[in-house]
């Protein structure tokens, strides 16, 4: 039976008696109302006191960088947090000149009964046909005007557009004048932050004043970019986390793991990464294995890598409260774990029952983790991690999905020093991200760390990829994976997917493969299904939704130098993978909610079908030649491709997985109207951190029009191009959309080569 869509899975899980479910789920007098609500939802009286507030300019400003400026808080201001924003670099003294400087406003609780509370406030006032964007991880249009957001990581599966807040915390904004100019604003908090978009931009936070960091750019990649100055940039992946990756809840025993895995070499699916979940566990107990399903990890492990698969396993923060369990006893007596009011563990019920939970806030805490973790790479050869349930998740019958509020981190200095569960609720999913990497470094020291986590905050890129969570399989949540993705994207986190075919309910075959050709697309691609629902492998569902995964993913393969090369800019300057259609033209307001097609990188342009009636993407094209491609049969259910003129686009084979095959290089060039096109590759080996030392190499590709035909030239960087290297040349032009092969050409020569005509 598969579990409704607004119901709560997990506490599904515990049965429907509801004396059972009570004692399983203990009443906890003095929980708070479920979290976002309680900044959100604050009634007529609370928005009258709010009108009535004392709006006032900020008390000072300091330039942090060129065009960015903090703006403190006449209220009370701690500084720069130093969870997510590095340490300023004074820049240039000319700061925005267009936005307004914020208002600040404290809002004082009515009485001490008062529910609500009081809460600081930040407005911003924007001009007229500003378009808002980012604000996280949130369901809906990719355009934000007009709605309101809470930032508190909340366990919500099946979620609508209508939930006030996710898995994830981004208190950022991005805006996009009529003009095409752009800016950011960021509310320097970890507390409990709604984000109201309705008329203007309104941060509102519990907890102390807070400052707000404003930049100013002229487009708004730049803005992207200058965010990443403040709050760093993703690490470069290793390229198997690039390619197309499967799960479930969940694959067991491990025979089972290792059918699914020979089923996709057999049908000739590409697929790089097999994904193990909580049912290996011993009674969910984290970093344990139940002897009779998964009897010996690294022998299921080296299986797997001998079929080409790296595997990753799950963790998650709950630790069971059982005194014969040797996890329990070191957490409680290390004094690793977050304590309730009274000084006692906190105590709270997951997956195996009661649990109590790391403080991840304590450095001393993430090194504790990072070993358990070390140990863990002997006990099951992991190659990544996922760590899941680290909002926190903590399953109660009243409605809250988390620990009390006054539960106690001792936190260290350098994050803010010793505060309530209210004050680092946030930044928890992002801390264990943070103690699970270092971790994984430190198991595989010659490999770069690969790590998963459903919870994070603005900042957390830095440490593991994401996904959006428990979706459903409808075509509600497939609309929204683009938009999700895209303002991902723009709140700095350029390393996010979906679940492919949805996480709850039953996909139908023309749901999954529409699915598998947009998932297939975006920076992580992984499909994902509940336990409970019918088999979601691409076979499972006949033979033409079986085609159709397979071209999906053949283009995914085919398309991975480039791919690659997009990874390596927002590991550097922080640029988005996917990108809104607007980054094309940002001054065109027809492109500003375009939300079923976006951009990989500059140069390729993804159209898609979103609705249950296959109807073609509805959004305008941005100015400019976009020619449509093909390098596959034609197949309804993918995506439209298009290159832009003016482009080389790098591809290789359509190999099983990233390290089958030739090291073969295929040009796809489109000329623009003068015959000219240039592009990118970035080339290592792959893994490993050397790539950083210069074992690396950047190659620039440059076509120009010389007489009658077209001349070649490459300049490469780094590592010297091969002598021996074939390049084959794909000609894309407005006569056909399959481009006409050229040929393999010699590219060793300075003076490059000319294109056969």
């Amino acid at each position: 039976m598969t579990t409704p869509k607004d119901t709560n899975p997990e506490l599904a899980m515990s049965g429907a008696d509801p004396a059972a479910a009570r004692e399983f789920f203990p009443p906890t007098p003095g929980l708070p109302p479920v979290a976002p609500r309680m900044v959100q939802r604050h009634g007529k009286e609370q928005a009258r006191r709010e009108r009535a507030a004392s709006w006032c300019s900020p008390a000072s400003s300091e330039p942090i960088h060129a065009g960015t400026i903090r703006h403190t808080n006449p209220f009370g201001d701690a500084g720069p947090n130093p969870a997510f924003v590095r340490a300023p670099v004074p820049g240039s003294d000319a700061g925005p000149t267009r936005l307004p400087a914020p208002e600040f406003a404290h809002v004082p609780a009515a009485s001490p009964k008062d529910t609500v509370g009081g809460y600081h406030a930040a407005r911003i006032p924007i001009d007229a046909g500003t378009s808002l964007y980012a604000t996280g991880e949130q369901a809906g249009p990719l355009l934000r005007n007009g709605r309101s957001v809470a930032c508190w990581a909340a366990d919500v599966p099946g979620y609508t557009d209508t939930n006030e807040g996710l898995y994830q915390s981004h208190p950022w904004v991005v805006g996009v004048r009529a003009d095409g100019s752009a800016f950011g604003i960021l509310a320097d908090t970890t507390h409990c932050c709604e984000i109201d978009l309705r008329d203007t931009i309104v941060f509102r936070a519990l907890g102390p004043a807070f400052s707000v960091v404003v930049i100013e750019r002229d487009h708004p990649q730049q803005v992207v970019e200058a965010l990443a100055e403040l709050t760093g940039t993703i690490e470069m992946p290793p390229k198997w986390a690039l390619g197309f990756q499967q799960s479930r809840w969940s694959y067991d025993p491990a025979a089972r793991v290792l059918e699914v895995a020979r089923n996709f070499r057999e049908h000739r699916l590409p697929c790089d990464v097999f994904w193990i979940d909580i049912d290996y566990m011993d009674g969910f107990r984290v970093f344990s294995f139940d002897a009779d399903k998964f009897p010996d990890p690294p022998a299921l492990g080296a299986q797997m890598n001998d079929l080409g698969f790296r595997v990753v396993w799950m963790l998650d923060p709950g630790i069971k409260a059982d005194p014969e369990y040797p996890l329990f006893r070191d957490c409680v007596e290390g004094n690793h774990a977050i304590r309730a009011a009274d000084g006692e563990p906190f105590r709270g019920a997951v997956w195996p029952g009661l649990c109590v939970f790391p403080d991840f806030m304590r450095a001393e805490t993430r090194t504790w983790w990072a070993d358990r973790v070390v140990k863990f790479a002997e006990d099951s050869a992991f190659d990544g991690i996922w760590v899941d349930m680290n909002e926190p998740a903590v399953f109660s019958p009243g409605g809250t999905t988390t620990m009390r509020f006054d539960a106690r981190h001792d936190a260290d200095e350098d994050l803010g020093g010793p505060g309530s569960h209210e004050r680092y609720h946030n930044l928890y999913g992002m801390q264990m991200a943070r103690a699970t990497q270092a971790g994984v470094r430190a198991a595989h020291p010659d490999r770069r760390p690969f790590v998963l986590t459903r919870s994070n905050f603005l900042g957390g890129h830095r440490h593991a990829a994401t996904w959006t969570g428990d979706n459903v399989s409808d075509w509600d949540h497939l609309r929204w994976t683009i938009p999700m993705i895209l303002n991902l994207g723009l709140s700095g986190q350029p390393f996010a997917g979906c679940d492919i075919g949805g996480f709850m309910g039953d996909a139908t075959p023309e749901l999954f493969a529409r699915w598998m050709g947009i998932g297939a697309m975006l920076p992580f691609a992984r499909a994902h299904s509940a336990k409970g629902t019918k088999d979601h492998e691409p076979w499972s569902f006949g033979e033409k939704t079986l085609n159709t995964s397979r071209r999906a993913l053949e283009r995914r393969m085919r398309l991975m130098p480039y791919f690659y090369t997009l990874f390596h800019e927002a590991a550097t300057v922080g640029t988005p993978v996917c990108r809104p259609l607007f980054f094309a033209d940002p001054a065109n307001p027809a492109l500003r909610d375009a939300d079923a097609s976006f951009l990989l990188g500059a140069d390729l342009l993804v159209r898609a079908s979103v609705d249950e009636a296959g109807s073609p993407c509805p959004d305008p094209m941005p100015s400019g030649a976009w020619r449509p491609f093909v390098l596959e049969d034609p197949d309804a259910d993918l995506p439209v491709l298009r290159a832009r003129a003016g482009s080389i686009i790098p591809m290789g084979p359509a190999c099983q997985h990233v390290a089958d095959g030739p090291d073969e290089l295929t040009l796809l060039i489109t000329p623009d109207e003068h015959g000219n096109a240039t592009g990118r590759l970035f080339e290592d080996a792959g893994d490993g951190p050397e790539w950083t030392d210069g074992e690396r190499r950047i190659t620039e590709f440059r076509l120009a029009a010389e007489g009658s035909g077209h001349r070649l030239t490459l300049a490469s960087t780094g590592w010297i191009w091969p002598a021996d290297r074939g390049v084959r040349v794909l000609v894309l032009t407005d006569a056909s959309t399959t481009p006409t092969d050229r040929g393999a050409l010699r590219l060793d020569d300075p003076a490059g080569a000319i294109l056969p005509a």
